[in-house]
């Protein structure tokens, strides 16, 4: 895909760090199912140590400059997120309290969409609830919808980690789709 002016740069975020990870599973997906136009990159979270003030004030830590920059350098950010106990992961949750850190925030004006995929019946509708309040705090645009709550992902991602369901991945490419558009709404 060439890097034209109407290309759209996405950031994919899988908010897990088990490599078999359904969520993981998702955002491959969508690196597959890009409409023409949309690159997706991904950044993994593991690196991010966890948010604390006292190394703040020395300078962010080289993972954490480079989250930073791989999200300024978007122009939208494409969410996965697990459920865990009614909520989203700390794995995420740490990683957007370093990105929403002032003085500038590239989370700031950014537009957001979000996909889940978890185990249980109800996909992970309470962590993307729980993730929409924290991006409004950021003053992150977050893409009202098409949702996807992908429920019983143990069923639809086979053991190398692919999304083999079709309707699933149907989903997904719509929920792209919606993005293009989001994020045209907030270029400058």
């Amino acid at each position: 895909m060439s890097s034209t002016d109407s290309s759209l740069r996405v950031l994919g975020i899988a908010g897990s760090l088990r490599r078999g990870s359904f969520n993981r599973a998702l955002i491959r997906a969508a690196l597959d199912l890009a409409p023409d136009g949309m690159m997706i990159e991904t950044f993994d979270l593991g690196p991010l140590p966890l948010f604390n003030a006292d190394v703040e004030e020395q300078g962010d830590p080289l993972s954490v400059a480079e989250f930073k920059q791989a999200i300024r350098d978007a122009e939208a950010l494409l969410i996965a997120t697990p459920e865990y106990n009614y909520g989203m992961p700390w794995v995420l949750k740490n990683a957007l309290d370093w990105a929403s850190r002032p003085p500038e925030s590239p989370l700031n004006n950014k537009p957001v969409a979000i996909m889940g995929a978890s185990p249980g019946r109800t996909g992970t509708a309470r962590s993307q609830l729980q993730l929409r309040q924290t991006l409004q705090s950021t003053r992150s645009p977050t893409m009202p919808g098409p949702e996807v709550l992908v429920a019983q992902a143990h069923e639809l991602v086979n053991e190398d980690g692919v999304l083999t369901d079709d309707k699933t991945r149907q989903y997904v490419a719509k929920l792209l789709e919606a993005l293009a558009q989001w994020a045209a709404r907030f270029k400058t």
